[in-house]
């Protein structure tokens, strides 16, 4: 079946088997323009144009848990940043009505934190991670490239109030970027912020899919030197891990989820069924999927990401 709003599921580095929600599906709806982001160049902003009903995206979670009951998680995320969406709040409540035994997570750059209403929001959901990629706003401003009234000041003390009001599981992720914030000095700033808000886990990682622009990721051993700037943290290096299953995908779901996602060839091989892996193949034969060469790792991608790529 191929839906609107839904994708996936896929295999999560992080969180398991995901079911992902779009809430920005028709174009990128982001007010950072980061460095390393997979999607399409595109003006930041801070609205996000005709989003879906909440009604629509419930109807088609509802549908897609019967398709994919297995699914371990139910992602809140966007073609962009999705605390933009303006009824992200009856959305969270929806969701939490129809989720049973799955838990809800959002993925957001916490760029809205400081409002109380978001506050509010993510605070009825399982678990929230948060991008903080540095402590600085020169650093802040050259990796996240963000919408001109945002602060890593206000972004800070934002989570910071946030982590006072909720309880559940708060994942920081640090996406660690060759050139810019691969130092001991921006992490040991960095450490100091988290060890105030003392987050549940810290993801950190480093480019591993195509991204947006012209920028290198740093090697597994600068990753955990790196790891060694944060005290009393749980830091978690993030490494690929089989799934215990594959998932059969359609062709439709395969397109679907490439235009959204590029896969990369482990990606491909560690989730997707044998038969899947087959219709990939034909799709790259009929050359609905291309294949890209990043940095030495190859992806499945949409034809569209050539003409999309462009230098910093």
């Amino acid at each position: 079946m191929a839906y609107k709003t839904i994708f996936g599921p896929i295999q999560s580095r992080r969180f398991g088997l995901s079911l992902g929600i779009d809430v920005s599906p028709d174009e990128k709806s982001c007010n950072f323009d980061c460095l390393y982001c997979e999607l399409a160049v595109a003006k930041v902003t801070d609205k996000i144009k005709n989003p879906p009903k909440v009604q629509e995206i419930l109807d088609e979670v509802t549908a897609a848990l019967r398709e994919f009951p297995d699914v371990d998680v139910i992602t809140i995320t966007a073609n962009g940043e999705p605390t933009l969406y303006p009824d992200l709040d009856d959305l969270v409540d929806g969701l939490n009505r129809i989720k049973k035994d799955k838990k809800v997570l959002i993925l957001s750059n916490a760029s809205t934190i400081y409002h109380a209403n978001i506050q509010k929001t993510l605070s009825k959901i399982d678990i929230v991670k948060l991008s903080l990629d540095c402590a600085t706003q020169a650093c802040f401003k050259k990796i996240d490239r963000p919408l001109h009234t945002l602060s890593i000041e206000k972004i800070i003390e934002g989570i910071k109030a946030f982590r006072k009001i909720y309880h559940d599981t708060l994942v920081i992720e640090i996406l660690v970027v060759k050139g810019i914030n691969d130092n001991r000095e921006e992490m040991e700033k960095l450490n100091a912020v988290l060890n105030d808000i003392q987050p549940d886990r810290i993801d950190m990682g480093t480019i591993d899919r195509p991204p947006a622009y012209a920028t290198q990721p740093v090697s597994e051993a600068k990753l955990k030197e790196l790891a060694t700037s944060f005290d009393n943290l749980p830091v978690h290096l993030i490494y690929k891990q089989e799934p215990a299953k594959r998932v059969d995908f359609s062709t439709e779901e395969i397109i679907e989820t490439i235009k959204r996602r590029p896969q990369s060839e482990a990606d491909v091989r560690y989730l997707f069924s044998k038969d899947a892996q087959e219709r990939v193949q034909a799709l790259l034969r009929e050359k609905k999927v291309i294949m890209i060469d990043i940095a030495g790792v190859k992806f499945y991608a949409s034809p569209e990401v050539k003409q999309k790529r462009k230098k910093r």
